[in-house]
């Protein structure tokens, strides 16, 4: 039987190039819009009662969950979990966030500490705040996969599946060899798809030479995005509307769990991380999320401890 002709994975990272190297990524913009639909979601509890917080204080509430627990605690987080050597031997590239670099893991728990210190300060429920937090904060997920793939990273394992996706970017993961690929001599300032593309139409034989080079992936960052983003966002928006009397950590439990599942069910289908030893038969990344199964356990009996709340 013939080969299927698989999509040769095409995408720019740029929304538009302003001048230099100045440019608006899809990466970017995901952060922007991930932030921004969870302000909706959250101030569409608030305004119908669902929220420890009133209407005019979730705009602030983003602003700095934003910087503080996505951003700093993301970025923490991969410098400590897969960047740890560096980082040690130079601290201040964890301010270097436009060189890449961003564990979910990381913001997860840059976010749970931030909102710790934020029910603190204003005497309100941690729980409470975090049950309306989860209910928006996937669609980030969602949104920041989709860049993964626009990116042309973090791409699937060897498939044959119908729908799998040829990646030019595996040329410069340090597996390509070791799963059969052919050597190349590829200019490393080449670290794009459209840019790869280019070169060899250039080069070396155009696109066909390419994609005999390549192979068929999943394009995983698209089972994640639907997995771990999407799909949690229904499920606990549902419940959130739906049963408003719930006990304050049951929706951040769940949270906890789904992502959890959908993480380790979903990651078998990644390629794992250049160098990475898997951990008692599993990736990093599986072995990282499994204690957010403890923790989303933790929650749940938690709240099933309090007292259900009065109702109006």
């Amino acid at each position: 039987m013939p080969h299927p002709a698989y999509y040769l994975h095409d995408l720019n990272p740029h929304v538009v190039k302003l001048f230099g190297n100045l440019a608006i990524h899809w990466y970017g913009l995901a952060y922007v819009l991930g932030f921004y639909l969870t302000y909706r979601v959250m101030r569409f509890l608030a305004e119908r009662g669902l929220s420890e917080l009133k209407p005019d204080q979730v705009a602030d509430f983003i602003t700095l969950i934003a910087f503080f627990g996505v951003v700093l605690g993301g970025r923490l987080g991969y410098m400590l979990l897969y960047n740890f050597d560096e980082f040690i031997r130079a601290p201040w590239i964890l301010f270097l966030i436009n060189q890449g670099g961003m564990a979910s893991h990381g913001g997860i728990a840059g976010v749970a500490l931030f909102c710790l210190w934020h029910a603190r300060k204003h005497k309100i429920s941690w729980l409470g705040l975090g049950d309306t937090l989860v209910c928006g904060a996937p669609l980030g997920v969602f949104l920041g996969r989709l860049a993964n793939f626009i990116n042309g990273e973090l791409f699937g394992r060897v498939t044959t599946v119908p729908w799998a996706v040829k990646f030019p970017t595996e040329l410069h993961h340090e597996d390509y060899l070791a799963q059969g690929g052919q050597p190349i001599a590829l200019p490393p300032q080449l670290q794009h798809s459209p840019d790869i593309i280019r070169w060899f139409e250039d080069n070396a034989g155009g696109r066909p030479q390419l994609e005999n080079l390549l192979h068929p992936r999943h394009p995983s960052q698209l089972y994640e995005a639907f997995g771990e983003g999407l799909l949690i966002t229904i499920i606990l928006l549902t419940l959130r509307i739906k049963y408003p009397k719930l006990p304050n950590g049951i929706l951040t439990g769940l949270f906890f769990l789904l992502y959890a599942i959908a993480r380790i069910t979903l990651e078998n289908y990644r390629q794992p991380d250049s160098g990475a030893e898997p951990i008692f038969g599993l990736t990093k990344g599986q072995f990282l999320t499994l204690f957010m199964i403890l923790i989303g356990l933790a929650f749940l009996a938690y709240a099933k401890l309090q007292k259900p709340k009065p109702t109006s």
